[in-house]
């Protein structure tokens, strides 16, 4: 097994309390629920399958990905890239930002090998122009603006060209004598299979309107993961609106239908154990906040699911909404939902934070000193909303 995966193994998490009793966060990485759900997109998405690196980047999550046959990974950085292909030299990446340094270009180009690229501005198809030379295989993807849909977090209020500027860049990019494409993305936890169609259907129109090969359509991610008061429809039916609408279009068949996962792959891949450091009357002072692990649930009002843990005594049957305060000297640091646990809960006990696979390492900062660092892995399954 690589170095990479080199980390303590437990049965459950309340064996990672008994063991460590631990007084920091701990990442409880489930390494055989990140595989069944890498299994499910290969097995399932009519195309191929790019990990979202930005969405988890920790080595165990990439390597896992990995030995499950993702073969494929979106990096939107020089960082992402190198990390990628330092320790899994085998993979693909894809340098799927449409803004990039020059420098990141030609140190992705002639160091890591990065052929594909993705722009939504003929000033960056210059860029890539002028460090790479153009042709010779490279592939760059134009990233078009979609209707809007049902999703968390809206991308294209910063990245995208307009529908009807696209064919004039796509042509400029056929021109340059790169393998052409087009790519969109929906927008983050899209709860709208439609979205994916209309995304096609805005694609196809770019491409019929600028006429030139197209080898490669992105659909991006934006597939929806569980939270609690938040259940989109079943990946599947995602699936199956893209196939559809892929095979009903008049593209040509040797295109490549991509996609980009990551919060839809990986959000039930990880649990969060933090510890109470104080009770105020219905308040709960924990050792990780929106400054660390948990900003998403201020900035995207995701309500994650969530159990008290205390294996030397047996918790009250009768629960309680507490609301939850971070361990930064900011005002900002409060969960804007509550925790719904035994009413007994108190200094010293864990609570276990289920579906934060997804933006919690990947987001979080060093504000005040706090920053959790600890990654174990654990055999029992994820906590998932009920």
């Amino acid at each position: 097994m690589s170095t990479i995966n080199q980390i303590p193994n437990f049965a459950t998490v309340e064996d990672v309390v008994e063991e460590l009793k631990p007084g920091y966060p701990v990442y409880c990485l489930r390494l055989a629920e990140l595989k069944r759900q890498a299994h499910y997109f290969l097995d399932t998405f009519p195309g191929r399958v790019m990990y979202a690196v930005k969405c988890n980047p920790h080595l165990v999550v990439l390597q896992a990905l990995y030995d499950a046959g993702i073969r494929h990974f979106d990096t939107a950085s020089l960082a992402e890239i190198a990390l990628v292909r330092e320790h899994l030299p085998q993979a693909d990446c894809y340098f799927m930002h449409p803004v990039k340094p020059r420098a990141a270009i030609m140190t992705a180009h002639q160091v890591y090998g990065i052929n594909h690229f993705v722009i939504d501005h003929e000033k960056e198809l210059d860029k890539i122009v002028d460090i790479t030379g153009g042709g010779d295989g490279k592939v760059v993807l134009v990233r078009i603006v979609t209707p809007v849909h049902d999703a968390q977090y809206q991308l294209s209020d910063k990245f995208g060209i307009a529908a009807e500027d696209a064919p004039a860049l796509l042509q400029k990019v056929h021109d340059a004598h790169f393998q052409t494409g087009v790519a969109f993305h929906v927008g983050s936890q899209c709860r709208s299979p439609q979205a994916f169609v209309d995304g096609i259907e805005t694609a196809i129109g770019v491409i019929e309107a600028a006429n030139v090969p197209v080898h490669y359509l992105d659909v991006g991610g934006g597939f929806p993961a569980l939270y609690e008061d938040d259940r989109p429809p079943e990946l599947s039916a995602y699936f199956d609106a893209i196939k559809q609408a892929f095979d009903q279009s008049r593209i040509r068949r040797d295109c490549v239908l991509m996609c980009e996962p990551g919060r839809g792959l990986v959000a039930s891949g990880c649990t969060l154990l933090t510890q109470i450091q104080l009770r105020k009357d219905n308040k709960l002072y924990i050792n990780d906040g929106v400054y660390q692990s948990l900003s998403e649930t201020l900035m995207g009002k995701m309500k994650l699911p969530a159990r008290l843990i205390n294996p030397a005594r047996t918790p009250a049957t009768e629960f309680q909404d507490f609301t939850i305060l971070g361990p930064t000297c900011d005002n900002l640091d409060i969960l804007p939902a509550p925790f719904y646990l035994p009413v007994d809960a108190d200094e010293g006990d864990w609570i276990e934070i289920g579906q934060t696979g997804a933006y919690s390492n990947s987001a979080a900062t060093r504000f005040n000193g706090f920053f959790p660092e600890t990654f174990v892995s654990v055999e029992a399954p994820p906590l998932l909303p009920v």
